[in-house]
């Protein structure tokens, strides 16, 4: 959904996932702070994260992941304002900000107006592992630390089913744009 969107005029999309990432290579603090938790394995000689040693370290234990958000989401949050801000100032007219832990870190409270895209499990599993390169039991491990289906339709502002063909999530995708570009701003 959110790159249906990018491709539109008017609009900045951010990827927490990037954010998030760029972060834990960049900057400083967090670069110390996950390695003071984590180990020092956690970064590789060369100084770049080592995601398979830090992902088995923490994916399936629920401390270990908490943890690792509360040391790594409230870094994602300030930047994401920082983007806020930056949009605002740049007349971006619609600033699209995609996380997978939106509501479960409490980044709604930043956003004017949310969106979840619902796809079945099964669909949902196929699509993460072969983004990721991961398995299945890996990408198990992520969901149960997200919202489930329902609770997050009950939350969002819109929702878009992803149940059909990439032409009719396009459809909706196009009237929520039309939508929200016609809405004021605030």
């Amino acid at each position: 959904m959110a790159r249906l969107l990018a491709a539109k005029p008017g609009v900045r999309v951010v990827y927490a996932d990037d954010v998030a990432k760029r972060l834990m290579q960049e900057d400083p603090a967090l670069r110390a702070a996950l390695a003071a938790r984590f180990g020092p394995a956690t970064y590789r000689p060369d100084g770049t994260l080592d995601r398979a040693y830090l992902a088995e370290r923490v994916f399936g234990k629920s401390a270990e992941v908490a943890a690792l958000n509360g040391i790594v989401h409230p870094a994602v949050r300030r930047a994401a304002v920082d983007e806020i801000a930056r949009a605002r100032a740049e007349d971006v007219k619609l600033f699209v900000y995609e996380a997978a832990l939106l509501f479960e870190v409490g980044a709604d409270s930043i956003l004017d107006h949310t969106v979840a895209v619902y796809a079945p499990m099964g669909t949902r599993l196929s699509r993460v592992m072969a983004r990721d390169s991961v398995d299945r039991k890996g990408v198990e491990a992520r969901m149960r630390h997200q919202l489930s289906p329902s609770e997050l339709r009950d939350r969002a502002d819109t929702v878009l089913e992803n149940t059909g063909t990439l032409a009719h999530l396009e459809e909706q995708v196009d009237a929520m744009y039309e939508e929200l570009m016609a809405m004021p701003e605030g």
